[in-house]
């Protein structure tokens, strides 16, 4: 059986939301919640913060969890995530968990761990299908079409397919769209490769890191999810998330 390594990339500049690794949420920090989560999937033999910030790995230590300092140069969570992988290479497969997600769910985790029982798979991602009009052309959502196999053929802001013989407005009834659900695995040897790749001309287009993949050969087996988790992005997201368990009454 591969060793697989959960890892939570941590960072504490954000343009958006400085500190979001830090915010409280219903008694507990956000990457407090985020690690305990990722700790219930079953599919994991470790669970570690990466960050390259003294407070949050200050924080990390006060809840017990573990941490791996990485550069703050890192362009991207992948970037550090295969810092971690050349500094713990007794790990086979890594997954990149979000970490401003702080209900993720355990089963999403094990499900796309579940996609290296394969072993020709490289990288991998979870897609949920798309329900709504109004997710079909938001920007902020990205589409992501794939092959009979279940690998990605391409990720985009826009509506994919174009629906020839349908009026816009109307495009989810005649068609199945998935969204991305941002959670990758990596086999560590690719995760290493994909790296060191330049940025290609359809990532800078889209903004979206996993077309570099894409256009590079390398092949993202997809794996569909019913579940999706709520992300804090902004101040904004926290207040709305916050009424919502006050009202709940999470313990």
């Amino acid at each position: 059986m591969p060793k697989i390594i959960g890892i939570i990339p941590a960072r504490y500049a954000s343009t958006r939301f400085p500190g979001k690794p830090l915010v409280d949420i219903a008694g507990k920090s956000m990457i407090q919640r985020v690690y305990e989560q990722a700790k219930k999937a079953t599919s994991l033999s470790k669970v570690v913060i990466a960050t390259d910030d003294e407070r949050i790995a200050d924080e990390v230590k006060r809840f017990g969890g573990d941490f791996v300092f990485t550069d703050s140069n890192h362009q991207s969570g992948t970037d550090r995530c295969a810092e971690v992988a050349e500094k713990l290479p007794e790990f086979d497969i890594v997954i990149n968990i979000q970490g401003d997600e702080p209900f993720i769910e355990p089963a999403q985790i094990d499900l796309l761990a579940s996609c290296f029982t394969e072993e020709k798979v490289q990288l991998a991602t979870l897609i949920k299908p798309i329900k709504s009009q109004e997710s079909v052309y938001n920007p902020n959502s990205p589409k992501v079409v794939i092959d009979v196999n279940g690998r990605a053929i391409y990720f985009s802001r826009s509506p994919i397919p174009f629906i020839r013989n349908g009026e816009p407005g109307v495009w989810a009834e005649k068609h199945r769209f998935y969204k991305h659900i941002g959670i990758y695995g990596y086999r560590t040897e690719s995760l290493k490769a994909i790296t060191k790749l330049p940025p290609s001309a359809l990532e800078v287009a889209e903004s979206l890191e996993q077309l570099r993949w894409i256009e590079n050969g390398f092949y993202i087996q997809t794996k569909i999810t019913e579940l999706e988790t709520v992300a804090i992005d902004t101040p904004e997201d926290l207040l709305k998330l916050n009424k919502l368990l006050e009202a709940l009454k999470l313990e």
